[in-house]
């Protein structure tokens, strides 16, 4: 699961509980989704969007449980401690054999972008338990439902437009677009926007999936973490060059924190 969108979503709260803010905000979802959804659609075909991606929102509807989800978000509150000492022991045995089941693939990852294995492999359990769980919700649903609402309307249009241009471009069909309900996608769990930038075709076969092909998806996690500022050969704990990084893949301390421990502990591992 991902805890990225919690403090996206606590972020934007206080300027929209304003009237004015409210107010300014109405347009986005003034009127029916489906008359919302139509002028979507036009602009999109504006911007070049083709036929065939678009067609992936024919008959979309509005996800109500997405909009409660999103409106009951509460504030991260477990400690460093509460939180690690239930994610990492159950993922430690699977994520030593990850190491080794993908020795060859992490050395070349780390060869091509300075990021280590042990990063990559906590990233990922803890994000999907290692390709588990990366969930079922479908994408372009999920993200027309939160770009028709008013909370964070820019941010999600911006990011529906990059979940058909991953159609476009080959990555994904819609209906492979399955993932988290704020429109995350991938074994690590990246939004379109971060997919469009930072996906890499790691195994050369024509497409990037982080979806299905785990080359592909720890080589762009590494491509993200390396564009963000990671430092080849530092640590990566709280204090270190590369903790930073880790904050910029997800904003909690408490969760960077988890990574960081995460991955020294698989570092460690026989």
């Amino acid at each position: 699961m991902s805890f990225r969108l919690v403090l996206a979503a606590l972020a934007v709260g206080a300027a929209l509980a304003s009237p004015l803010a409210a107010a300014a905000a109405a347009p986005c979802g003034n009127g029916s989704f489906d008359s919302w959804l139509a002028d979507f659609k036009k602009e999109a075909a504006g911007k070049g969007i083709s036929p065939n991606a678009l067609a992936g929102l024919n008959g979309v509807t509005l996800d109500q449980s997405v909009l409660s989800r999103d409106h009951s978000q509460k504030v991260f509150s477990q400690t460093f401690e509460e939180f690690s000492s239930r994610m990492v022991p159950p993922r430690l045995t699977r994520g030593s054999n990850m190491m080794k089941q993908y020795g060859s693939v992490l050395s070349r990852i780390e060869e091509s972008y300075g990021v280590p294995g042990e990063v990559l492999v906590a990233i990922w359990g803890l994000e999907t338990d290692f390709g588990v769980n990366s969930g079922k919700f479908a994408t372009l649903r999920s993200l027309a439902t939160l770009a028709y609402d008013c909370r964070r309307a820019d941010e999600f249009r911006g990011e529906l437009m990059d979940a058909l241009r991953i159609v476009d471009r080959g990555d994904l069909t819609p209906a492979d677009m399955r993932g988290a309900w704020a429109g995350e996608i991938g074994q690590t769990q990246f939004m379109p926007s971060s997919w469009m930038k930072y996906a890499v075709d790691f195994d050369g076969n024509g497409r990037r999936d982080l979806l299905h092909n785990v080359p592909d998806v720890l080589a762009s996690t590494a491509n993200y973490l390396k564009n963000y500022g990671w430092q080849r050969g530092k640590d990566w704990q709280p204090g270190s060059p590369n903790f930073p990084v880790l904050q910029q893949w997800n904003k909690s301390e408490v969760y960077a924190r988890t990574v960081a421990y995460f991955a020294t502990q698989l570092a460690h591992a026989p």
